[in-house]
């Protein structure tokens, strides 16, 4: 049976006890964007003209470089030394406890292959969460994305709305799925390509195009400031998400998984409210959180 996103907008700002007061949320909202802004400089400047492949994770076409390490590395000093007593959770493995309840939750380079390409689509994602380090059980308080080539960058407070630059954001309304422009993304191993390429052939008769940009981050901002029209992907990490769909959910998106389950690795659904519904039940139909080898 499909989920009713409506109920699922509030996803990553989920209800929770003992959370900072709305000046505080708003202070960590600005200490979220210096921080983004600050690792993206680091990422735009230091950008050798060849990148190379440090290493590589889930498979031999999963990078790391040079650069996500050192973007790390500066998102965790700087972090230490504004709020010590705060926990880190980072892509490249920092995994750090705190004692104050909130917990920072990064992505030094989100959109590595784009970066190791050159392709102008990468970005700095950077959010702060409370309660359990566990995307279930947290509430996201505020975070921000900045684009690193063009310098866009993107913020949200939980319950004070989304911006990009400065402007209020607020998703599309479109009247009909066809008519849906849907930003989407493809895993590393080669099984679950092969099934996310199945789902696709039934998702893309029956919208307007697709869109694969290579970050999740940036999809889900472009999802808010009206750029696209939904998003749907599976395989998401906690530090691919945090930020940018607490961006969308300020923007009025609904947020949400599939089968009543909220937005998360299985899958992640975002959009205006009755569009979501409709690609809900298509994705449930072709099964795309079913078991598939590589996942």
């Amino acid at each position: 049976m499909s989920t009713d996103p409506t109920a699922a907008a509030a996803t990553p700002t989920s209800p929770s006890t003992d959370l900072p007061d709305d000046a505080t949320v708003a202070a960590l909202r600005a200490l979220a964007e210096d921080l983004a802004t600050e690792a993206g400089a680091l990422v735009r400047d230091g950008r050798p003209d060849r990148v190379e492949v440090a290493a590589t994770k889930s498979s031999a076409v999963d990078p790391v470089t040079e650069m996500d390490r050192a973007s790390e590395e500066l998102l965790r000093e700087r972090i230490a030394a504004a709020r010590p007593d705060d926990g880190m959770l980072g892509e490249e493995g920092s995994d750090v406890a705190g004692t104050s309840g909130l917990t920072w939750v990064v992505d030094p380079i989100d959109g590595t292959v784009n970066y190791l390409y050159g392709v102008a689509s990468y970005a700095v994602s950077v959010a702060v969460v409370a309660g359990p380090p566990d995307p279930a059980r947290w509430t996201v308080l505020a975070g921000a994305v900045h684009s690193v080539v063009d310098g866009r960058t993107w913020t949200a407070a939980r319950g004070q709305g989304a911006t990009r630059d400065g402007r209020p954001l607020r998703v599309n309304q479109p009247a009909e799925l066809g008519a849906c422009l849907v930003g989407t993304g493809f895993g590393y191993a080669a099984s679950r390509r092969a099934d996310q390429a199945r789902v696709l052939t039934h998702v893309l008769p029956r919208v307007r195009d697709i869109r694969r940009l290579g970050s999740a981050a940036i999809d889900l901002c472009l999802l808010a400031e009206g750029s696209l029209d939904l998003y749907y992907e599976r395989g998401l990490n906690p530090w691919d998400l945090a930020a940018g769909a607490l961006v969308a959910a300020e923007a009025g998106a609904a947020v949400t998984g599939l089968r009543g389950e909220p937005a998360g690795s299985t899958m992640t659904v975002a959009g205006a409210a009755p569009r979501v519904a409709e690609l809900v039940r298509l994705l449930e139909e072709a099964g795309a959180d079913g078991p598939a080898e590589g996942r």
